[in-house]
């Protein structure tokens, strides 16, 4: 699976309450969520977001609680994937229940510009390009079961497809 977007930096530590403020956990619904994602941080971001789009981040990304609501957000915008150097381990487990994208990716992402830049990402081989520039970089893929589950819309959805075989 090939995806393409523009991209979106945000560096390290980037915590859950920082995805989403603990004061919208009052819904799960995926779009409420998406409305107010990342404005803590960046005010605009909710209403320049647009389907496709793709996050680029530093280490430990997702840190902090273990709520299912920061990577629901982030799917609810419309985000394509999450690049990051590191997940913290419960949001990574988070997203791949709920089918979003991501991946670890150790290459230096500096040279990248947030609103000059879009990726091209192959989920399948790990490969991160940046047409504009030519950079390539690699990210750690997924194995072929792990890309059925996120491509089936996540854990639920790969579950009920497998007891209807």
């Amino acid at each position: 699976m090939i995806l393409e977007g523009r991209i979106w930096i945000f560096g390290d530590n980037i915590d859950t309450d920082a995805i989403i403020a603990a004061r919208y956990l009052n819904t799960s619904e995926p779009q409420e969520l998406a409305a107010h994602l990342m404005e803590d941080i960046h005010p605009e971001f909710p209403g320049l977001v647009e389907p496709g789009d793709i996050i680029v981040a530093g280490q430990n990304f997702g840190c902090g609680s273990s709520r299912e609501h920061a990577p629901l957000a982030i799917k609810g915008a419309g985000i394509s994937c999450v690049i990051a150097r590191s997940f913290a381990r419960i949001f990574y487990r988070n997203a791949i229940n709920i089918g979003l994208p991501i991946l670890e990716c150790p290459d230096d992402l500096s040279m990248l510009q947030e609103g000059r830049d879009r990726l091209q990402v192959d989920l399948d081989e790990g490969k991160i390009t940046a047409p504009g520039s030519g950079l390539v970089y690699r990210a750690i893929p997924f194995p072929p079961f792990m890309q059925e589950l996120i491509g089936r819309g996540g854990l639920i959805e790969y579950v009920k497809s497998r007891l209807q075989k």
